[in-house]
């Protein structure tokens, strides 16, 4: 009997630490998380060629995205600038879904300006998004990209 205590014992804690252990991939808030993914073309012409940057969204309750047009949800700013786009995210979950999501979106910045002088300019982008219940999430920021004239 002590040794099937023993063993009990010690199997419980065993089982406990592996848990307290184990990383929690579904414990995600209400605030949207973003990473930078990447950003396309490298070298762009300054007031013609369109930019993308593509991110990587978490949002722990599905209200990421907005289906009503001219509401604007994410946020990209030119650091050089600081000249801020305000762009909208299609709705990614049914109304009231109240579910994790996951995926990656690409938002497109139709042309970039360029300060003239120099044959090219480097230009990185700080990022972020907003959800419905207007949770922001962090900032990203962006490998760079060259704007020539």
């Amino acid at each position: 009997m002590r040794k099937f205590l023993s063993l009990f014992i010690a199997f419980s804690i065993s089982s406990l630490l592996l848990q307290g252990c184990k990383k929690d991939e579904d414990n995600y808030g209400p605030k949207p998380e973003i990473e930078f993914v990447a950003i396309s073309p490298g070298t762009v012409a300054a007031f013609s060629d369109s930019l993308e940057i593509t991110i990587r969204y978490t949002d722990g309750d599905g209200d990421l995205g907005e289906n009503v047009s001219g509401v604007e949800n994410a946020f990209v700013t030119d650091t050089r600038t600081s000249l801020t786009y305000g762009l909208r995210i299609r709705q990614l979950a049914p109304d009231n879904a109240n579910i994790i999501i996951q995926g990656q979106v690409k938002l497109i910045i139709p042309a970039l300006g360029h300060s003239g002088g120099a044959t090219s300019e480097s230009a990185t982008f700080q990022v972020y998004v907003k959800d419905r219940a207007g949770n922001q999430s962090n900032v990203v920021t962006t490998t760079p990209v060259n704007v020539t004239p």
